[in-house]
């Protein structure tokens, strides 16, 4: 035998495999098939390899041997009765159609189910003769006749044998196959030159029921790629001119050959050629990184042009509502401005007055400048009454609208949550009695309903007040039913406003607002931290004085102060103060518990300024006092006299940037200044509180 099988298989005709492979019986994975398409060399594709299984398999008498001894007694037997066997053959193919094994159990009809004690029977005698002269065919008849000859009908009968002596014809409908089976191999026998094609069948798989998701398998994702080289064919031709066949040369071209290259003269010349590339691409990288540079540099003017116009716009601002603050003052730094221009004027005109005359005409100028010194000077006395009354008016609005504030407090969440109560409700009501009381310019009607709201209001509570309140309110009341011009009723309005006032102001009418008064209920509280004022001969309390760090007695009083400077000295503390605020915003900013510089008084910082650092800035010199801020020296440790410096804003941004300052300043310059900052030190070493922090100062630098 040729080729290779697991077992012994047998020739089967044609016309006896169509009936074998049955569609009820399960089909076998190890049985082989004839394919249908034709194998290498010869295209025998009506034979099948049948295999030893268990069921729709049938075995022959004995195996085939490749010896002679098995073949030639078949030959000669058969050979006289050809023809015979052949009629008979077709004969018993229209009468019996299936071969089934003993161990089929079921089979599928038109319509009718073969129950399991049931046996399909056929002879092994004749399946021996039908084989044995299939074979003498296959020797006899060429194979492409024997395929054309026999055709397999739809349906076929099987007799079923249903008992001893009983029998059952079932019609069996044959399914057709609905492809082209695939040629798996084979082997061929060398004996009687038959071909035996390998053969594969599988069952139908079992429908698995639908997720709702697609799904792949391994083969579906995967990718398998190869890379082959193909090269396409072009044909051409080309025709001579010969005998009997003559070809135009007119469109031809003469080429002759050009000027050989060595290898050096074709490197030079592409050396040439880089060199040129390199050239103009130098060129344009060269006018990028000019363009570059040009565009920074206009962006840079720009930029400084936009911050030299922010200043001067800053600064016109600052002149501006300088010179407004100085036309219509209104609060204690608006008077201070004033006073202290006054006193520029005064001192100006005094010098020139000087300079220009003498003798008698400068006496008469003299007493000419302080008579108008003196005019100015009444003219702001009034100005600041007015200014006095209006601040009043706002300082008692803000005082009745803190008391009518609703409780407030902050979650863990951080919303903040709001609460009204009996107390807060009461100061509201009175605060918005006391809006429509102080009230001018309302028609009678709502004037005259205000009154006789108030009248109710106050009495709730009987005593001298609200009675006083009630008698001027029914005076009112009175003197507008008469027909009394509203100039008239000023002075009683007031008394109202003020006596309701009074009232809004005790602890028993208005609960709320006992946390806010300045006297406290118990008298005898007035008697703590009370100091008596040499000057005004007061006695006031400990928050009236300013008590600088360095002093041992009680000075003055605020009020005394700032009587004095506005006779005497007339000095503006405004810029010195937004210095200090700026400072401490800017020290509250750093959360490292900075102490002192909530311990520097304004008098200090002025000394400072002033006297140790020269009201210039320590770089450019520049000596106005609205520009300049107060920084630390070093930023990692905390603010006092002796670690801080005195610049402009823009300086002060840059300061603030550097890491090492040994680097970024020359020598003589830190020299001067840890200069001044011993000078501090030493003034404020007169302090007590100060020499505390001294060496906690002195730790911090050594640990930085």
């Amino acid at each position: 035998m040729e080729g290779a099988s697991g077992s012994c298989p047998f020739a089967v005709p044609a016309g006896t495999r169509a009936a074998e492979q049955h569609p009820a019986g399960p089909r076998q994975a190890g049985s082989t098939e004839p394919s249908d398409e034709e194998p290498p060399g010869e295209g025998l594709d009506h034979h099948e390899v049948m295999g030893d299984g268990d069921q729709g398999v049938l075995e022959p008498e004995g195996p085939f041997s490749a010896s002679p001894e098995n073949a030639s007694p078949v030959a000669s037997t058969n050979s006289s009765t050809l023809p015979e066997l052949i009629s008979s053959e077709r004969e018993e193919e229209t009468s019996r159609n299936a071969v089934l094994s003993e161990n089929v159990t079921s089979s599928t009809g038109t319509g009718s189910v073969i129950e399991g004690t049931q046996t399909v029977m056929w002879s092994r005698a004749e399946f021996h003769e039908t084989t044995q002269s299939e074979k003498l065919c296959l020797e006899v008849l060429p194979s492409k006749a024997a395929q054309q000859d026999y055709h397999m009908p739809d349906v076929i009968a099987v007799r079923v044998q249903m008992g001893s002596d009983s029998f059952h014809d079932v019609a069996v409908k044959i399914e057709r196959p609905t492809f082209r089976k695939p040629f798996l191999g084979g082997f061929k026998n060398r004996v009687t030159g038959v071909e035996f094609h390998n053969a594969g069948s599988q069952t139908v798989p079992k429908k698995r029921p639908e997720k709702g998701t697609t799904l792949f398998c391994r083969e579906t994702q995967t990718v398998f790629e190869r890379n082959r080289y193909q090269q396409t064919t072009n044909p051409t031709s080309t025709q001579m001119t010969k005998r009997g066949l003559y070809v135009s040369n007119m469109s031809d071209k003469l080429i002759t050959p050009g000027k050989y290259l060595t290898a050096e003269e074709y490197h030079k010349r592409r050396l040439e050629a880089v060199i040129v590339l390199q050239k103009y691409f130098r060129r344009w990288h060269a006018r990028n990184v000019v363009q570059n540079l040009k565009e920074k540099k206009r962006l840079r003017l720009a930029w400084e042009a936009q911050e030299e116009l922010q200043r001067k716009k800053e600064k016109e601002d600052k002149l501006r509502m300088e010179q407004e603050r100085k036309l219509n003052p209104k609060t204690k730094e608006d008077f201070e401005l004033l006073y202290h221009a006054l006193e520029l004027w005064r001192q100006e005109e005094t010098e020139r007055i000087n300079r220009t005359l003498t003798g008698a005409e400068r006496k008469a100028a003299l007493c000419g400048l302080l008579e108008q010194e003196t005019e100015l000077i009444a003219s702001i006395g009034r100005h600041k009454l007015n200014a006095d009354q209006d601040n009043q008016q706002k300082a008692v609005l803000r005082f009745l609208d803190k008391c009518a504030q609703p409780k407030r407090w902050k979650a863990c969440d951080g919303k903040i949550t709001e609460m009204d109560t009996q107390y807060t409700l009461r100061a509201r009501e009175l605060l918005e009695i006391y809006r429509s009381v102080s009230m001018n310019d309302i028609p009678k009607d709502e004037r005259r309903d205000v009154l006789l709201l108030l009248r109710g209001t106050v009495k709730e509570h009987e005593c001298k007040l609200t009675e006083e309140i009630v008698e001027l309110i029914d005076r009112e009341l009175d003197l507008m039913a008469r027909e009394v011009k509203e100039c008239n009723l000023e002075g009683l309005r007031k008394r109202i406003c003020t006596l309701f006032l009074q009232y809004i102001k005790i602890p028993k009418f208005n609960p709320e607002v006992a946390k806010i008064l300045k006297v406290p209920p118990d008298p005898l509280k007035l008697y703590k931290n009370i100091h008596f004022c040499r000057s005004c001969e007061n006695y006031l309390p400990a928050s009236e004085f300013p008590i600088p760090a360095n002093s041992r007695t009680i000075g003055r009083c605020h009020l005394c102060c700032k009587l004095d400077n506005e006779a005497r000295r007339r000095e503006s503390f405004l810029k010195y103060r937004l210095i200090l605020e700026s400072l401490r915003k800017s020290e509250a900013d750093y959360q490292d518990d900075a102490t002192i510089v909530f311990l520097v008084q304004q008098q200090h910082l002025q000394y400072m300024i002033e006297n140790i650092w020269g009201c210039q800035s320590a770089l450019s010199a520049c000596n106005d006092l609205y520009d300049l801020v107060m920084v630390r020296w070093d930023k990692q440790q905390e603010w006092s006299p002796w670690n801080t410096i005195l610049l402009t804003k823009d300086e002060a941004d840059a300061h603030l940037k550097l890491d090492n300052l040994q680097e970024a300043y020359e020598a003589p310059f830190i020299h001067g200044i840890k200069h001044k900052h011993i000078r501090a030190k030493k003034y404020f070493a007169q302090i007590p509180v100060m020499t505390s922090l001294f060496h906690r100062s002195d730790k911090q630098a050594n640990a930085s």
